[in-house]
């Protein structure tokens, strides 16, 4: 499921069930905008990010090394209010969720795989034929968070301040460590890049 999958249950099971779907919308909507540029052949913007592929890694790894710290630090106390008794922000949750699928590029090769695999990008296609396609993805991606959402909400009320605190921490050092070895692979294929310049 990824760092998005992650944070997508951490939030459902703290915040409440639509929290953790708007972040999984905002990962769709992220999904479908990398399929839109395979799709649309964009080939500046993927030459872009193979190009930057390493230094792409690395700011996304920041980033969710960020996120692991305020993970581990946080206080599952006020979280467990019942949604009611909080301020909603479902703008956030699916930034977040978009912004945290978007920092991984590497997600560009993989649809590029598939589409090659399943001949989506066949020239006897029409025009509708890759709308069909492209909303059968977004409604896949959908499903697939409101399943997860559904599935984590109906287990959340087994859930008190104690294992919630042990479930930000463990959650926090998942997405710490998938932070280090981003930013590690990341480092290491810039660092093998620039000694080929040189």
């Amino acid at each position: 499921m990824g760092p998005v999958g992650v944070l997508c249950i951490q939030r459902t099971l703290n915040k409440g069930r639509w929290a953790g779907f708007f972040t999984g919308v905002g990962a769709a909507f992220s999904d479908v905008f990398y399929c839109l540029l395979t799709g649309l052949g964009l080939s500046f913007v993927i030459d872009f990010i193979e190009n930057n592929q390493s230094m792409l890694q690395m700011i996304g790894s920041v980033v969710l090394l960020f996120f692991g710290l305020y993970l581990i630090k946080k206080n599952p106390a006020g979280s467990l209010k019942a949604p009611s008794d909080r301020k909603m922000n479902y703008t956030q949750d699916f930034v977040t969720g978009f912004l945290f699928t978007f920092s991984n590029p590497l997600i560009l090769f993989l649809i590029i795989g598939l589409f090659t695999r399943f001949n989506f990008l066949s020239p006897d296609y029409e025009y509708y034929h890759y709308i069909v396609g492209f909303m059968a993805i977004f409604g896949g991606a959908l499903l697939w968070w409101f399943l997860v959402t559904l599935f984590v909400n109906a287990v959340r009320a087994h859930f008190n301040v104690r294992s919630m605190w042990l479930i930000n921490r463990i959650i926090g050092i998942i997405i710490l460590l998938m932070s280090l070895f981003g930013f590690i692979l990341g480092l290491r294929d810039y660092i093998v890049a620039q000694s080929v310049l040189s």
